[in-house]
């Protein structure tokens, strides 16, 4: 089974999930139910994001030491230290200028989102311009952003509140310019495309249904996560998925525990602070932020230097 029929599928199963998932979630309106619950529902994404969410970058430091020989450094510490450094700087970067910082993020994980959901889906042969690649992608991937925004507009600044960002006025009739052009976007970026608009309307179903935390976490965990996963998997062992499964299993554990103790001890140290809600937020915002930019950081290196 090569790349293309892994990531298929996964789209395939994702969307049929989407819709079972979302149906019955409508039809005893499980979402007003969860909001009964709004600290278990928090801790339960809190979870789920720091373990199968931050997962799929277990692995940087298998990429670190790629990247290090292309440099001729052998020593890995130089590794571990230049991505602790970065996490360091965007915590540091968020606690004194959060605005800034957060729209930063939501920009690059735009583009983030854009790209590494689709990576077997491409066809840029009609896009020469790389420019325009970056445009759609990001258009691509905004939709995790805009849907909530367009469908949830309380509860989404609600937590843009949390993280320190003002509410600002943004007119609904451009929120839903930019999903539809999101949705446009998939036909100028992949040459199937049809797998892609399963991706998108997966998206908007969990936001028309559930807040914009489980939404998320929906999205997050088990489309964005899972498949880099599965690239992973299958960039071990091309011909035996079980066992690059296995082996993907057990070097991604040790990395996604510490992650994970991290985030819950941050999540400690801020509840003397803040309420559990809030906590539970800023952890995993702003905890995702900085390992999102020294994780996107090491792509593009690895990248350029494949070129």
């Amino acid at each position: 089974m090569n790349s293309f029929e892994i990531d298929r599928r996964h789209t395939i199963l994702f969307f049929i999930t989407a819709i079972i998932v979302c149906s019955c979630g409508k039809i005893i309106d499980l979402n007003s139910i969860l909001k009964q619950f709004p600290i278990f529902v928090s801790a339960t994404c809190f979870f789920l994001i720091a373990t199968v969410g931050v997962s799929h970058g277990a692995l940087d430091n298998l990429k670190g030491i790629k990247l290090l020989k292309k440099y001729k450094i052998k020593n890995i510490a130089v590794f571990y230290l230049i991505y602790s450094l970065v996490s360091l700087f965007i915590i540091i970067f968020w606690i004194f200028v959060p605005s800034i910082t957060l729209v930063l993020f939501l920009i690059i994980a735009s583009y983030h989102f854009g790209k590494e959901d689709n990576v077997k889906f491409y066809s840029f042969e009609k896009l020469p311009n790389i420019k325009l690649k970056f445009i759609f992608l990001f258009f691509k991937g905004s939709l995790v952003i805009s849907a909530p925004l367009l469908l949830h507009p309380e509860e989404t600044f609600q937590i843009f509140n949390t993280l320190n960002l003002e509410r600002f006025n943004i007119d609904s009739n451009l929120l839903i310019l930019l999903v539809l052009i999101s949705f446009i976007s998939n036909f100028f970026i992949n040459q199937y495309w049809g797998h892609a608009l399963m991706d998108s309307f997966s998206i908007l179903f969990f936001n028309l249904i559930f807040s914009p935390l489980i939404a998320f976490t929906f999205y997050f965990c088990f489309l964005h996560s899972i498949r880099h996963s599965l690239s992973l998997v299958y960039e071990i062992n091309k011909k035996n998925f079980k066992k690059g499964f296995d082996i993907f299993l057990k070097k991604m554990m040790p990395l996604t525990l510490l992650t994970a103790g991290i985030f819950l001890s941050g999540l400690f140290l801020l509840n003397n602070y803040f309420s559990m809600q809030s906590s539970i937020l800023k952890v995993i915002f702003i905890g995702l932020a900085s390992l999102t930019f020294p994780h996107i950081l090491l792509e593009y290196l690895i990248e350029k230097n494949e070129k």
